[in-house]
């Protein structure tokens, strides 16, 4: 590998040093909500980009592949990227969130308090009840789809692994809704994983364990890396980071131990997942930490394929749609029963790469492709002002994620906002509501609650800034005649007309306070002002 970096072009080390300053950029920023988005952001293109020129032997794969002006497009198109994601951020999201900048971030309140506040508390038990009652709905239409398969739905590893969500590639009739439930899923099993890291009630997380037990090893058994990801981080994260107390050097070591066991699992998914279900493949060969077979994980090459793309277009077989694929992933949600017509996502890209020749209900291809984070928008916009809008769209992603930050204290915001820091990795591929739709769902299932379930919604942390309380000018209120020798007649308790107020001036740190003495009161001996 380091053989390696003497081959690499200026531009490489441009997207470097872009990385590396926006990482210590975002640390500044994490106090203001938007750090911990932009470093997930950052992380996710240096991961599927920079880390896929080193892990996928840069010099011996690349070079020979691509001439040399498409490796080097690629490099400042990430360059592109990164200038235009980190100048545009602070300005997208002062403008998103423009009212609500007087708050700090609750996620960092809770990393340096710990969750156990009384009301937070309650808010995770009563969105785990929330999330139970969700899920015993997509239990049902389990039992209704699966008859008498359903107990190997819950526990496939005694068996094998049923489909209750399965449909073709292109949906039709009620696919939309079974598509729908499997997101669901996603996100209730998430949400199980976050409330057992971070609740401290026992009864809470007894229910949010046997949530996770039941409802856990589907996904996990799956063959898609990105489901298994998007049910097992967010907890882990979430009970590192806020939960677990001790330094940074003890969470980094926890962490470290927790990316051996899923990199080994999913070592052992990747090597079994083309002869086997993961299910026979548990009882068959046993999933062993000390494996000493060695895994190439296939499908971190978003580097190259935005290496293709360039190549594509110099060659003139592919031209940008100016935004046709960003619509067709925008009216994705849109059931094929209602729309037949609607457009697909990136089988004209797919056959492009060789995966063409498929029956019409795989839409014509074997597998579909992703382009990309980067490769999405220059498919789109072409190679000069593809990475800018790609770079806007994640800058509008970190001021809604931001958001939530901000609003942390309210119902099922903090694992809301843990899925959609993971689901930042996911968009890595793709800006796609195939990777966003756990997020999405989860959005609605919270707008919802907010908005017919009021008594819920309510304060569970302190503000780390408070607003200084603005006077009111009415009768018996004395902060609101400051300046004025007397005061009126107000209610009971109020300042009498016609005594007086006595200021003497006290100077501390150049500015001029006064102390106010003499002040009698009517109807009251405490010596106290109305409030």
């Amino acid at each position: 590998m380091f053989d390696t970096l003497f081959i690499f072009p200026f531009g490489f080390w441009v997207v470097v040093a872009l990385l590396a300053l926006g990482a210590v950029w975002a640390f500044h920023h994490l106090r203001d909500g938007s750090g911990l988005p932009i470093l997930a952001v950052l992380l996710t293109v240096g991961f599927w980009y920079v880390g896929d020129a080193l892990y996928n032997d840069y010099a011996n794969n690349y070079v020979g592949l691509f001439e040399e002006s498409a490796l080097k497009s690629a490099w400042w198109q990430v360059v592109c990227f990164l200038v235009v994601f980190l100048f545009a951020t602070p300005l997208v999201y002062r403008w998103i969130n423009a009212r609500h900048l007087h708050r700090t971030s609750g996620v960092l309140h809770m990393f340096q308090h710990g969750t156990s506040n009384p009301a937070f508390q309650r808010q995770l038990t009563l969105f785990l009840q929330i999330c139970g009652l969700i899920w015993m709905v997509l239990i049902v239409l389990a039992w209704v789809r699966l008859k008498g398969d359903i107990f190997y739905f819950f526990f496939p590893f005694l068996g094998y692994k049923p489909e209750p969500w399965g449909r073709s590639r292109l949906g039709t009739g009620f696919d939309a809704f079974l598509s729908a439930a499997y997101y669901f899923h996603q996100l209730v099993a998430a949400v199980f994983g976050v409330v057992l890291a971070l609740s401290t009630r026992p009864s809470t997380r007894m229910l949010a364990l046997a949530g996770c037990l039941l409802s856990w090893p589907f996904l996990v058994l799956d063959r898609a890396r990105n489901s298994i990801l998007s049910v097992v981080l967010p907890g882990i994260l979430s009970w590192t980071l806020l939960r677990l107390r001790g330094g940074v050097l003890k969470k980094a070591v926890v962490l470290g131990a927790f990316f051996i066991v899923v990199n080994a699992w999913m070592a052992f998914v990747i090597s079994n997942r083309s002869d086997l279900s993961i299910a026979a493949a548990v009882h068959e060969k046993r999933f062993s930490l000390t494996n000493e077979e060695r895994v190439h994980h296939g499908g971190l090459n978003m580097y190259e394929e935005l290496c293709w793309i360039n190549t594509f277009i110099e060659q003139g077989s592919y031209i940008p749609n100016w935004g046709y694929r960003y619509f067709a992933d925008l009216v994705n949600p849109i059931p094929r029963v209602l729309w037949p017509g609607k457009p697909l996502v990136g089988i004209d890209y797919a056959k492009l790469r060789g995966q063409g020749g498929a029956d019409a209900s795989d839409a014509g291809v074997f597998a579909t492709i992703s382009t990309g984070l980067i490769g999405q928008g220059v498919v789109n916009f072409g190679r000069i002002f593809g990475p800018a809008a790609a770079a806007l769209l994640m800058s509008l992603w970190v001021a809604v994620i931001g958001r939530l930050d901000l609003h942390v204290q309210e119902l099922g915001y903090l694992p809301l906002y843990a899925t959609g820091l993971f689901v930042t990795f996911n968009v890595g591929r793709d800006i796609c509501f195939i990777a966003l739709y756990p997020f999405v769902f989860g959005l609605l299932v919270i707008w919802c609650l907010n908005r017919f379930y009021r008594p819920a919604h309510h304060q569970t942390i302190p503000k780390n800034s408070p607003q200084r309380p603005r006077a009111v000018s009415r009768p018996g209120n004395f902060a609101a005649r400051r300046g004025q020798g007397r005061n009126y007649r107000g209610k009971k308790g109020g300042l009498v007309r016609g005594e007086l107020i006595k200021p003497r001036p006290f100077i501390v740190s150049n500015r001029r306070i006064f102390i106010v003495e003499n002040v009698k009161r009517a109807g009251r001996g405490d010596g106290r002002f109305n409030s």
